[in-house]
């Protein structure tokens, strides 16, 4: 049995906000709820019209639950009205713009104020304190950096704890498993595929992860699920944490799951939370899963009200046994828009992902291709076996694929066929990985 190492405890709290009662959680929430509806309306010509269009104005919040008289925005919005449209500040008083990749339309670009930027960083300082990191740590920082928010706001929030940064960026793995034994890092920030690749590159140099300090990761920006958890932390010996965040809220740092693992702390006093019925657009319950949708409380550059994340979760109904009285979210491990429906059923990744990992001898190198068949989408999985398992060839290859294939069946319910590959077929992603390929013709 592989000992995991456990972060070090009794760290200060870095904000009294992650304790505070829910009465004084939500006074301070519509405080600042009314202030930030207020700069929007005056500040924004597109939430004035589309307000107005809903016979919506700022002085109808006197309670947190009047937030549901305000329109949803959605991305579509935000390349809408690219680049600058949705800025609520003048460009002297923005001294940051990141934006997304573009790859699916114009890219969605957002800003900071100095003060922005400011909790930016107290968020992910939150963030890695609640992971069990503090300022003796020393936190080598993989998530790229550029206009992608993942590198920056793990640096400032690194910085802001007092920790010692490692501003490494993503890539030249062979340097990132040197650096993570010469320099004793003792947190690594990356994207959870990029750690299975570590993993896997450092075996192969003769590196045991397991003997260095290394023993929490941070990792974000991809849907992973908790199979791959155990196994990361089994061939590491680490603590897996997974954090949230979008570009258009503010970056990582939206939520992270604690100490307890057990869901994903909201800093409700800069976001805050809703869950709606995607199709309806009803408000439900905690307890109840269903779309995130997310309200910036302080972040004054461009302000997102009620944003539509598209992220399937669930708001927990109890408090977390670590202390903190900010609300927790389910793990997020599908998209309202990245469902598939295969023979009629409903697909996610995260399903073939979790279906997958509880094989014996597969790897968490895989992809998922959709195709087109006589007019119906429908679905390939290729995954690679572990080099042992492969080296069994012919008869135990035929065995792993039926034992993987029955996996899939009895998560999804329905057939489909996975194709085991040899070891390093699959292209290794040191960013996000490219899980989904789709070979339909959407001409």
């Amino acid at each position: 049995m592989n000992a995991i190492r456990t972060p070090k405890t009794g760290f200060t709290p870095i904000s009294a906000n992650d304790y505070l009662s829910v009465s004084e959680l939500k006074e301070l929430q519509l405080k600042k709820l009314q202030y930030i509806v207020k700069h929007a309306y005056a500040s924004v010509p597109f939430y004035q019209k589309r307000w107005e269009q809903a016979d919506f104005h700022p002085d109808q919040i006197t309670s947190l639950e009047d937030i549901q008289k305000i329109p949803f925005i959605m991305k579509t919005d935000l390349r809408d009205n690219y680049p600058f449209g949705l800025f609520a500040t003048s460009m002297k008083d923005i001294v940051r713009l990141h934006a997304s990749s573009g790859t699916t339309g114009k890219p969605t670009v957002v800003a900071y104020t100095k003060g922005d930027v400011q909790v930016w960083s107290e968020v992910m300082a939150r963030t890695f304190a609640s992971c069990g990191l503090g300022p003796a740590d020393i936190i080598q920082n993989a998530y790229g950096y550029g206009l992608f928010t993942g590198g920056l706001g793990a640096h400032y929030g690194s910085e802001e704890l007092g920790a010692t940064v490692i501003p490494v960026s993503g890539g030249n793995t062979d340097r990132q498993i040197m650096f993570l034994k010469d320099f004793g890092s003792t947190g690594l920030c990356c994207t959870p595929s990029y750690f299975t690749f570590i993993i896997e590159r450092a075996k192969e140099l003769g590196f045991d992860l397991q003997e260095l300090p290394l023993r929490v990761g941070i990792f974000g920006a991809e849907p992973w699920t908790e199979e791959m958890r155990q196994h990361m932390e089994k061939h590491s010996g680490i603590r897996a944490y997974d954090i949230y965040g979008l570009s258009e809220i503010i970056g990582p740092g939206v939520a992270s799951e604690c100490e307890a693992q057990s869901g994903l702390h909201v800093f409700e006093d800069h976001f805050y939370p809703e869950i709606i019925d995607p199709e309806t657009e009803k408000v439900l319950p905690d307890g109840e899963r269903g779309e995130l949708v997310l309200t910036t409380l302080s972040k004054y550059a461009n302000p997102m009200i009620r944003y539509r994340t598209r992220d399937i979760t669930s708001i927990k109904k109890y408090t977390c046994s670590c202390g903190r009285t900010i609300r927790q979210i389910t793990r997020i491990t599908s998209r309202s828009d990245d469902m598939l429906i295969i023979r009629g059923v409903n697909v996610f990744p995260s399903q073939i992902e979790s279906a997958l990992l509880k094989v014996p001898d597969i790897t968490p190198h895989y992809q998922i291709v959709v195709f087109e068949k006589e007019g119906l989408d429908n679905l390939e999985v290729n995954v690679e076996a572990t080099p042992a398992a492969f080296a069994n060839k012919l008869d135990g290859m035929k065995t792993l694929q039926e034992e993987t294939m029955h996996s899939v069946y009895t998560t999804l319910g329905i057939r489909v066929k996975v194709n085991v590959v040899a070891p390093n077929t699959i292209a290794r992603s040191e960013g996000k990985a490219q899980r989904l390929i789709d070979q339909r013709n959407k001409s």
